[in-house]
C-alpha cells in the first residue's frame, strides 16, 4: 500500500508539510484546488505551484480528493456537456504533473453530512458525530452550523457560493430520483473515460457519507449491491472506488471487510475510518484502534493485505486531540490522530507482512 496524507494547502491547513514529512511511511500528499468552484477549469500553472510546494519535501502528487462536480452534471442540464468538457480538460492538465488518481463523489447537495463537529467523546477529545433525529429537521440549519464552524477554511462540497443558493438547489435536485442519479453518473462517466485512456488516470468515487437519503435527496454507493451496481455499469478498469471504511461503516449492515475482498482490483483509493454506533442510530467518529470503533479496522487491513493491494490509502477522518479545537483544525481533519492512525495502520501492516512470510 502506498500511504498519505490528505492536506488542503498552503494558507488553508494549520498543518506544515515538515510536520507530515515526520510521521513514517508517508509517500504522498492527497490535495486539491480547493479555490476552484466546481466546473471552473484547473491551470497549469496552479497544479505547478502545488507540485513546487510538495517538491520541496520528496511528496508526490498522485492522487487528488477532489475534482467536484457541477452540479448541472449531477442534476442532468443540458447544460452539462460543456461542465464535462471542463472536466476533461482538468484531467488533461493534470496528467503532465504525474497524477494518477482523482477522487470525486456524486452526492447531491450537499457532500459529507454531521450534526456536530466536535463531540465530546468521553476521553477530553472531540470528534464528528451524526445525530439521526437532527437530519429529519431542517437542512439550512445543519448546513449553517457547519459553515459558522469551518471559521473561514474551505471544505469541498459546502462551498459558501452553494450553501447560500440551497432553496434553489433543492427545488432543482427535486425532480431527480434515484434512477435518474445513477443515468447521470452513466452519462459523467461513459463521457469521461476516453479522456481517462488518453491521460492514464482512474477516477475513484467516494462512497455516500452517510449511506442513506438525507432530507429527502437520493444516495447512491451505500452498499455492497450499489457498489457493484456501479463497477457494471460503466466497467472499465479507469472507473474505480476511493473505498471508504466509515462512510460504508456508518452502516452496520455493511460488512466492510467483504465488499473490499469483492472489489479490490478497482479500488484505486483507500479511507480508512472507524466509527462507533449507538442504539438509536447515531454514530460518532472513533480513533483508528479497532476497538474503540465497530468498523472492523483488524480486518479491513486484513483483507486489504490478502487482496495484494498496491493502490494508495490514508487515514480518514480524526479526534481532535491535545489543544485542537474550533478555530484551531478543520473538523476531522487534525495532525495527532492521524498520525496516529498511520503508525496503527503500518503496525497492522507489518504484522500482517510477518505473518505471510512464515507461511
Amino acid at each position: 500500500m502506498k500511504m498519505t496524507w490528505r492536506w488542503y494547502g498552503e494558507g488553508n491547513d494549520q498543518i506544515k508539510l515538515s510536520d507530515v514529512k515526520q510521521i513514517p511511511g508517508v509517500e504522498g500528499i492527497v490535495w486539491a484546488l480547493h479555490d476552484k468552484l466546481p466546473g471552473e477549469v484547473w491551470q497549469p500553472d496552479e497544479i505547478a505551484a502545488v507540485k513546487k510546494q510538495l517538491d520541496q519535501y520528496g511528496f508526490n502528487m498522485d492522487v487528488v480528493e477532489s475534482v467536484n462536480v457541477h452540479d448541472d452534471i449531477k442534476i442532468g442540464l443540458p447544460s452539462r456537456d460543456g461542465y464535462i468538457e471542463a472536466y476533461k480538460q482538468t484531467l488533461r492538465n493534470l496528467a503532465p504533473f504525474g497524477v494518477k488518481v482523482v477522487t470525486y463523489n456524486f452526492m447531491p447537495i450537499f457532500d459529507w453530512t454531521r450534526t456536530d463537529l466536535f463531540h465530546p467523546v468521553g476521553d477530553g477529545s472531540t470528534a464528528l458525530y451524526y445525530e439521526k433525529e437532527k437530519i429529519q429537521q431542517d437542512y439550512k440549519e445543519m448546513a449553517n452550523y457547519i459553515l459558522e464552524n469551518l471559521h473561514g477554511l474551505t471544505f469541498p462540497g459546502w462551498e459558501p457560493e452553494r450553501m447560500a443558493k440551497l432553496d434553489e438547489l433543492f427545488e432543482k435536485y427535486r425532480p431527480v430520483t434515484k434512477e435518474k442519479l445513477w443515468e447521470n453518473l452513466k452519462y459523467f462517466l461513459d463521457a469521461l473515460m476516453p479522456t481517462c485512456h488518453e491521460t492514464g488516470i482512474k477516477m475513484a468515487i467516494h462512497m455516500d457519507d452517510p449511506p442513506w437519503d438525507i432530507f429527502g435527496i437520493p444516495r447512491l454507493l451505500v452498499d455492497k449491491d450499489s457498489i457493484h451496481h456501479f463497477l457494471k455499469m460503466v466497467d472499465d478498469p479507469y472507473n474505480c472506488l476511493c473505498l471508504c471504511s466509515g462512510s460504508l461503516g456508518a452502516n452496520p449492515k455493511n460488512d466492510v471487510p467483504d465488499i473490499i475482498r469483492s472489489c479490490c482490483d478497482r479500488i484505486a483509493f483507500a479511507h480508512i475510518r472507524n466509527v462507533k454506533h449507538f442504539p438509536n442510530g447515531d454514530f460518532s467518529e472513533a480513533s483508528h484502534r479497532d476497538c474503540d470503533g465497530d468498523t472492523g479496522i483488524l480486518e479491513i487491513m486484513r483483507a486489504y493485505h490478502d487482496c495484494g493491494f498496491d493502490g494508495y490509502i490514508r487515514p480518514d477522518h480524526g479526534r481532535h486531540l491535545w489543544g485542537e479545537g474550533p478555530g484551531t483544525v478543520r473538523p476531522g481533519y487534525g495532525l495527532y490522530d492521524r498520525a496516529l492512525g498511520i503508525m496503527y495502520m503500518w503496525g497492522c501492516w507489518d504484522m500482517l507482512e510477518r505473518e505471510a512470510e512464515k507461511r
